[in-house]
């Protein structure tokens, strides 16, 4: 039976270990018949080769910086060297925030901060999108998968963040509106909270996990990463043509029920 991403090529940003949501996109997507290549940059690219290991191939690591423009021109000639300069799909999963962003200090928080925060978190899927337009052009469109936390309601402790994943699903709106004549979609897939070594640094992470599997109507688990990974691929497929601007939410159906 062929898998939904055959014949499909892949670009996977933010594997930094093997718990990450990305290594389980990667992962799926490589089982789904796809073709996967992973970015990273700095020290964290020693990080990302390792983990690449444990995947099928094991997939190549580009060096890709979302605040340097130049990387993604650089991922960009990759593709058209090594895959006919065609790309289906792109997996953005990027975040970041500066301690004072995050934690209780959102009145506190610099505004040089707050800008990294944007950049990274929001911004960059805008750089990424853009940077690597011409390949997703030249395979007659694709689909553009980011990975969000629905932020329709101030969480404890998420602070700045909350506000750039804000501007990130606004972000994808906009693309969204802007590429359909290139047959690109854009959607973002809010995932409920999950153990990884991103949401370990978020002060107070433990208040979603004790509370996430008795509201989800579905149940939650916090290690349970594959249904994020199938929603992902689902996305990246041809299975959902005419869906583009959309939040799916992978929750247990947390965003649906009151207290």
């Amino acid at each position: 039976m062929p898998g939904l991403l055959d014949g499909k090529r892949i670009l996977v940003t933010g594997v930094l270990t093997d718990d990450s949501l990305a290594f389980g996109v990667a992962r799926t997507a490589q089982e789904q018949g796809a073709e996967v290549v992973l970015t990273s940059f700095g020290r964290a690219a020693s990080l990302t080769r390792r983990v690449s290991r444990h995947l099928a191939g094991p997939p190549e690591v580009l060096e890709l910086d979302v605040t340097d423009p130049a990387t993604v021109e650089s991922a960009a000639a990759w593709i058209a060297a090594r895959w006919d300069g065609r790309l289906h799909g792109i997996l953005h999963s990027v975040g970041f925030a500066p301690p004072s962003c995050l934690g209780g200090g959102f009145l506190d928080a610099p505004w040089e901060d707050v800008a990294q925060a944007l950049q990274v978190s929001a911004f960059s899927l805008k750089t990424l999108t853009a940077g690597l337009l011409g390949p997703l052009r030249a395979a007659g469109g694709g689909s553009v998968v980011a990975l969000d936390f629905d932020n329709r309601v101030a969480w404890p402790g998420y602070d700045w963040m909350g506000v750039a994943k804000s501007a990130l699903e606004s972000t994808a709106r906009y693309l969204a509106r802007d590429l359909g004549a290139d047959n690109i979609r854009v959607n973002l897939v809010a995932a409920g909270p999950l153990r990884t070594v991103a949401a370990r640094s978020i002060p107070g992470f433990h208040r979603f996990e004790d509370t996430w599997d008795e509201r989800a109507p579905l149940g939650w688990s916090v290690s349970d990463r594959e249904p994020v990974a199938r929603a992902c691929v689902a996305l990246l497929s041809d299975w959902f043509p005419k869906t583009t601007g959309e939040m799916i939410h992978v929750d247990g159906g947390y965003h649906a029920v009151g207290v």
